[in-house]
């Protein structure tokens, strides 16, 4: 029995596993060949919801999926990949074994980046991960016993790409609840960026953002980050200090650290570089995809670590991981169109089209689009039917987001 390894079950890693799994039903080859996926926990985690308030939707169990498409799955840490002997190692239930493969799909994802800053290990929170957004949880929900504390209600989100406007959009709200009536008007929160201009990179969209974020009360602080942080708040590159309870950290993300073990190119974010077929550049058998991967989509522009790319390269990566298995064609992937969909918490949200990020809609109706991106098009198929699970892993590129102008659409989308 040959072997199509995949690492990872995030976006792209669940989503080359069952593309490798509908090619080997495509081809008849399903008895010759198995897909197996190694991830870290027996959950597929709409990573890109950690942002939000009810953490509960943000997890698929990985048996949902797989198992009615014929995919095996470990819950295991992968410690080391040998690509010369075409071998992994994993951590399974605290032993280590050794996994061989035919072809190996790379969907390790990223990692947030902790540059070596004075008390960042030990006092910042994040979303990075569905257990760093329950630590936030538990943390905020514990700001009522400490109310009268100086800075107690005060949050200070460092990073203003994509995952610190959104989280920032959300807390005011979400810490008013918690604080309730007697400590509601103590809620503050601060978004700071080295940036000069918050949002800068969101072209015809960030005057709208800095609409919003001042209409939800969110001070912004560029050009500034933090110098060092300590159990009461965080003393700022510009000198300024801030009482705050919670600091939550947003600053960037960089490749799994395991992505050095590959013998190819990389890039400045540690992503192995990978061809229009998904195959890592130099090293024979081994593909990759998602946010460990740089690829250009179009020919031209590079792969950006979102789900909007990591599925679709997922999708391609394991079509042709079970094509070029079993000496099939190979289908280049080429996506001729990008958004980017920003939600801005109560007040709504912003749509762009284009590299350049040109506004298309903003406001609910941009949020409606949202919603139904968050709620229903990045999840695999959860009614256990193995066509429709395969017919939604086909290598084809879905269609941009529709922009809905009202809640009755959603449902129909």
């Amino acid at each position: 029995m040959q072997r199509i390894l995949v690492l990872g079950a995030g976006f792209a890693g669940l989503w080359s596993a069952l593309g490798a799994a509908r090619e080997l039903d495509e081809l008849g080859a399903a008895a010759r060949a198995e897909v197996m996926v190694v991830n870290a926990t027996g959950y597929h985690s709409i990573r890109v919801r950690n942002y939000e308030a009810d953490l509960d939707v943000t997890r698929v169990p990985l048996g949902e999926v797989l198992d009615p498409a014929g995919v095996r799955w470990i819950v295991g840490a992968v410690q080391d990949i040998d690509t010369a002997a075409r071998e992994v190692e994993v951590q399974e239930n605290g032993a280590r074994r050794k996994l061989r493969y035919d072809r190996l799909v790379l969907a390790l994802g990223s990692r947030l980046v902790h540059p070596p800053i004075p008390g960042l290990a030990d006092y910042a929170f994040d979303v990075d991960t569905y257990e760093g957004a329950r630590r936030l949880e538990r943390h905020l929900a514990g700001l009522a016993e400490r109310a009268d504390e100086p800075g107690a209600w005060t949050v200070l989100v460092v990073g203003a790409g994509l995952t610190g406007i959104e989280l920032a959009c959300e807390l005011p709200g979400r810490l008013r609840k918690i604080a309730g009536a007697a400590h509601a008007d103590k809620v503050r929160v601060l978004l700071a960026d080295r940036s000069a201009v918050i949002a800068q990179a969101m072209g015809g969209a960030q005057p709208v953002i800095a609409q919003a974020l001042g209409a939800l009360g969110v001070e912004t602080l560029p050009g500034t980050s933090v110098l060092e942080a300590d159990a009461q708040g965080v003393r700022l590159t510009d000198g300024r200090r801030i009482e705050a309870a919670t600091l939550a950290w947003c600053g960037g993300m960089r490749a799994h650290p395991l992505m050095e073990k590959i013998p190819a190119p990389r890039d400045a974010l540690g992503r192995v570089q990978v061809d229009e077929f998904m195959r890592v550049q130099g090293v024979p058998g081994v593909f990759a995809a998602g946010d460990c991967a740089h690829a250009l989509v179009d020919g031209a522009h590079e792969s950006v670590m979102s789900c909007q790319h990591g599925r679709p390269m997922g999708r391609y990566a394991g079509h042709n991981a079970a094509a070029d298995l079993m000496g099939a064609p190979l289908l280049p992937l080429r996506i001729d169109w990008y958004t980017t969909i920003l939600d801005l918490g109560p007040w709504g949200a912003v749509y762009t089209e284009g590299w350049d990020r040109k506004l298309a809609d903003q406001g609910q109706s941009a949020k409606r689009t949202k919603r139904l991106i968050n709620g229903q098009r990045i999840y695999p198929p959860r009614n256990g039917n193995r066509a429709d699970i395969y017919a939604a892993a086909a290598p084809v590129i879905q269609a941009p987001p529709p922009m809905l102008a009202g809640s009755a659409e959603v449902a129909d989308a």
